[in-house]
This record gives structure tokens, C-alpha cells and sequence, in this order.
């Protein structure tokens, strides 16, 4: 039989219709090239073959073609691999540049290999007290403000570090929950970043149901997705919900899962549940809480979900992964970068250098305080020795609590040892001897001048018993705190490097196939516009056709 006399028409114009609409994607696409976060769009078509028999009196053994296209939705051109890889990757290039940035931090006052610091002070010192050997000299005020100038120095480059790491702890603190600046912290930032995709899910699933693709939403949704994973490790899944999880034209929610892992075990905990719920159930939160071990201050993340959906979820806090307390720790983030920084646990052993993460602003501390701690008990008791019969002749002193009039050695620090104010005055000078009865005048700088070349360890005899610098010196002691830190530094650079550059190769990626290339949309409007030709002409001939069926047939005869 004779198709019916308008279908050519109808497959003509669904052909024009579907290459205009694909040159006004492409014309999109071209228009937003330079938009952060757009993803290239594409037209998504279908055959138009009827296979159910429109009458009951069609043949059933016709060809049923030639009924034109369908435009079914404009989609986006993405690779939930390389998305899913992109955010894994961001986790670590997150972690590694925000522990660079603590790192740093320190290295400006603890890098004796770019400053002269407390390594240099302890050496001004010894060569102060290497004019010892000359009896003239210890006998000369001069030569013994010189030497009460060197240690003073050295006193205050040790309150200074304290003071700085106690700094740097701050800011780190800082910039974790945001308090005491103008800027919002890592909380602020990941509660508000899942307000935003909860929020954004419940308007794309409305205007997906009503029709709307609503793609420049999924683009926004999705820099939220990277940027989050920056922070703390997600997975993205895609699932219908409950209530339709059977329809299959219903469209997909977005569910984010944090990954945390506990006690080596991988574990995940739902942030945002699609569009679940109502109001802001479809979402949680993240909470900064302090540790409870005030000696060790470190800082615990909980993530809350208090929607009804996610009702039997349970809370879960992650802490520093040298947080005794805490079995639970991101693999990767910023966030957790911090709380390795602020937990320090296991900063006990001086001559262990274990892997950068393990060495936190507590790890530092202790080791300043150690060293001053045990400084001024070595002076104060070779003083003591050698200032006979005075029991008090303290050449270094708690600052703080001296304060007040009687000397005070108990519990020095870095943050608070100081010069004794009784040896600025004159009141406790130089000890002059070891033995009652005799008066070697060098005796005393001489022994501090040896003890600044004992390796000091648990096992020394007095007067430097219990004095533990891990077989060092004062100097090779901190000189081991300052390589440790650029080892620190040193590996953390390089795993960064690695990181960004294979960020930077996901990147082009994901850019090689949801970019926009001028090459290849130049070529495709060719294309489309060539289609589009065809169309026009093939509607030509359609209209050619029917002038002949109409008027050159039907007169028997003529």
C-alpha cells in the first residue's frame, strides 16, 4: 500500500528538528567552555519503528521504517570512573598540601639548615666556655656576661619555638573549626558544602519529574563533590529511592558516603541520603570536638546524621591517627591531616624517626621541652657543685614561676625556662670549685663546657643521671629534631608532587571526554549542518513526490 501522504513530511521534520537541536547543544557547549565545572552536553535520540500495528488492516508482513527520530533527553558526556578516581585522588592531594602547609609552618623557626637557630646558640655557648681553659678569663665579669648573654639567647630562641608551634597549633586549630577568624573553617565549609548538595538534590529530582534535565545543577553539584572530597573522603552512588526503587523511568537520587576506616577496617557513614525525608533530612553534619586528653590536645571529628532516613545510622568519631582514644581515622583529606598534626602521640622516643604523619606540633613540644628541661638541670647542678656549700646557686630557672622571688626549677619548659634574675645581679655567680677547700677557678665552666659534648642517655653517671637526650648531644639532639622535620617535609613534598601531578593527569582525563574542543564542535556543526541539508532536501522531494501523486495520477486515459 501507499504510505500515508504526510508521514515522509513528519520524518523530514523530526530529522530538521533533532539537527537543530544539536546545533543548539553544540552552540551551548561552545558558549560555555570557560565555565568552571560545565560538563559538555549531547542530544540522546532513537529510532521512530513502531512494532504494534497502528490499524487492523495494515499488512503484518510490512517493513515498518522510515518514521523518523525521537529526541528522548539532553545528557551529559561524564565517566563515573574517572570521577570516582579524580575524587580518591583528591583525598590525597588534600591531605598532602594542607600537612605541607603545618609543615611549613615549622620549618620557619625548627630548619637550622635555613636559620641560625638553638643548634647554633648551643654552639655559641661552647665556644664562649672554651675560653675556660685560660683561668684569666673565668675570673673576668666580662668573659661571665658573655657567657650569661649566650645562654640568654639560647632561652629565648627556646620560649620562641614554643611559642610558635603553640602558634601554628592555633592556626591549625583555626583552620579546622574556623573560630576567631572571618573565614569559615574546614566545618563551616563541609557542613555547608552538604547543605548544598542535599538541597540541590531535592531541586533536580523536582524538575526531573516534571521533564527538566536540569544539567547546569548536576555541573554545580558535582564541583561540590571534588571540592568536598578535598576535605574528607566521600563515595558518590546513584540510587532510586525507596519508594520507586522499581520504576525505572524514575530518576536516580545522589547518595554521598563518608569513608572512614575503623581499626583497619573500611567503614562508611551516610552524609546525604538522595532526597529522602523532608527539609534538611536528607542531609548531615560535621562537628570539630575537642579531644579529653588535655596533656596531648588533639581534635575529633563527628559526623552527625540526625535526618529520619538515616535514623539507625550511628554517630561516628574520627580521631588523629596517633589518638589512642580513637580507632577511627580518614584515609586521605585535609581534615585529617590536621588531626594528625594536632594528636602527637607518639612523640616518646627522641631518636626515632618514624613516617610524617606520626609527627605532630605535640611531638615537637616535647622534644623542645625535653631538651630544655634537661639543659638547665645539667647547668643547675654543675653550678651547684661547683658553688659549695650553696645549695640554690641555680644558673637557670623556671621564668614564670621565678617570678615571684624564689628561684623555681621544677617543671621547666621551653616555653618557660629562663635565666636565673639572681645571676643578673650578681646574687648567684659562676661556681668557682668542685672540692671544700680548693678553689680552681675553671672547674665549673670547665665541666659545663665537657657536658656540652656528652651523649646523653638514661644510663650517664652523675651529676647527669636521668638526663635522656637519646645518646646525643645538646646540639645533635636538636639538630635530630630539626631532620626529622625536613625529612618530614622532604617526603610529604615529593608525595605531593605525586599527587597533584597524577590529579593533573585525571584531570585531562575527564577533560579529554566531558572538555569542550574546538576541533571536535567545529566538526560536529559541520555534521549536524550537513544533516540538516539532507532534511531540507529530503522534504523537497517529499513535496516533488506528492505534486505527482496528486496531479499526474488518478485520470485513466489522459
Amino acid at each position: 500500500m501507499v504510505r500515508a501522504t504526510f508521514a515522509g513530511f513528519t520524518t523530514a521534520l523530526s530529522a530538521l528538528q533533532a539537527n537543530q537541536k544539536r546545533l543548539d547543544i553544540t552552540g551551548q557547549n561552545l558558549s560555555n567552555m570557560n565555565t568552571v565545572g560545565y560538563t559538555r552536553q549531547k542530544l540522546e535520540a532513537s529510532s521512530l519503528n513502531y512494532t504494534n500495528p497502528i490499524s487492523h488492516y495494515m499488512n503484518g508482513s510490512e517493513i515498518m521504517v522510515g518514521y523518523g527520530v525521537s529526541m528522548d533527553k539532553v545528557t551529559q558526556v561524564r565517566d563515573p570512573f574517572l570521577d570516582a578516581q579524580y575524587r580518591s585522588q583528591m583525598e590525597k592531594s588534600g591531605y598532602t598540601d594542607a600537612m605541607q602547609t603545618s609543615l611549613d609552618s615549622l620549618s620557619r623557626f625548627l630548619d637550622e639548615s635555613n636559620i641560625s637557630g638553638i643548634r647554633y646558640a648551643f654552639d655559641d655557648i661552647q665556644n664562649t666556655l672554651n675560653l675556660a681553659q685560660d683561668p684569666a678569663k673565668v675570673n673576668d665579669k666580662v668573659f661571665e656576661s658573655e657567657l650569661r648573654m649566650r645562654i640568654e639567647r639560647l632561652t629565648n630562641l627556646l620560649n620562641l619555638s614554643a611559642q610558635k608551634i603553640e602558634e601554628a597549633k592555633k592556626q591549625e586549630f583555626e583552620r579546622l573549626d574556623g573560630e576567631g577568624t572571618n573565614q569559615n573553617g574546614a566545618e563551616q565549609t563541609v557542613n555547608d558544602i552538604l547543605k548544598q548538595i542535599g538541597e540541590l538534590n531535592r531541586q533536580i529530582k523536582h524538575n526531573q519529574v516534571f521533564g527538566q534535565q536540569s544539567l547546569e545543577l548536576m555541573d554545580e553539584r558535582n564541583v561540590l563533590l571534588d571540592t568536598l572530597s578535598s576535605y574528607i573522603p566521600i563515595e558518590v552512588r546513584y540510587q532510586k529511592d525507596p519508594d520507586h526503587k522499581d520504576d525505572k523511568d524514575w530518576p536516580d537520587d545522589l547518595y554521598v558516603d563518608m569513608i572512614y576506616e575503623e581499626a583497619g577496617t573500611r567503614k562508611t557513614l551516610t552524609l546525604v541520603s538522595g532526597t529522602e525525608g523532608s527539609s534538611n533530612q536528607n542531609y548531615g553534619e560535621l562537628e570539630i570536638v575537642p579531644g579529653a586528653d588535655a596533656d596531648n590536645p588533639y581534635l575529633n571529628v563527628t559526623a552527625k546524621f540526625t535526618g529520619a532516613p538515616a535514623s539507625g545510622q550511628a554517630d561516628v568519631t574520627v580521631g588523629g591517627s596517633n589518638d589512642d582514644n580513637s580507632n577511627n581515622v580518614f584515609g586521605g583529606g585535609s581534615i585529617q591531616a590536621s588531626l594528625d598534626m594536632l594528636s602527637g602521640k607518639k612523640a616518646d622516643a627522641p631518636a626515632d624517626i618514624e613516617l610524617a604523619s606520626t609527627h605532630g606540633y605535640q611531638y615537637y613540644t616535647n622534644h623542645l621541652d625535653n631538651l630544655a628541661k634537661s639543659f638547665a638541670t645539667v647547668m643547675n647542678n654543675l653550678n651547684i657543685k661547683g658553688n659549695y656549700g650553696k645549695t640554690d646557686a641555680y644558673l637557670m630557672v623556671n621564668r614564670i614561676a621565678s617570678a615571684a622571688g624564689t628561684p623555681d626549677v621544677s617543671g621547666i619548659t621551653a616555653a618557660t625556662i629562663g635565666i636565673n634574675p639572681k645571676w643578673t645581679d650578681g646574687t648567684v655567680e659562676l661556681g668557682k670549685g668542685f672540692t671544700d677547700g680548693q678553689n680552681n677557678a675553671n672547674d665549673t665552666a670547665l665541666a659545663m663546657l665537657r657536658a656540652m659534648s656528652v651523649s646523653f642517655n638514661k644510663t650517664n653517671d652523675p651529676p647527669y643521671d636521668g638526663i635522656d637526650l637519646g645518646n646525643k648531644t645538646f646540639a645533635g639532639y636538636i639538630s635530630n629534631v630539626s631532620t626529622v622535620l625536613a625529612t618530614d617535609s622532604a617526603h610529604n613534598q615529593t608525595s605531593l608532587k605525586t599527587n597533584v601531578t597524577i590529579l593533573n593527569g585525571i584531570q585531562d582525563s575527564r577533560d579529554a571526554i566531558s572538555g569542550i574542543s574546538l576541533d571536535e564542535e567545529a566538526s560536529n556543526m559541520m555534521t549536524y549542518l550537513a544533516a540538516y541539508n539532507a532534511a531540507s532536501r529530503l522534504m523537497t522531494t517529499l513535496d516533488e513526490a506528492l505534486n505527482t501523486l496528486i496531479n499526474n495520477t488518478g485520470l485513466v486515459g489522459r
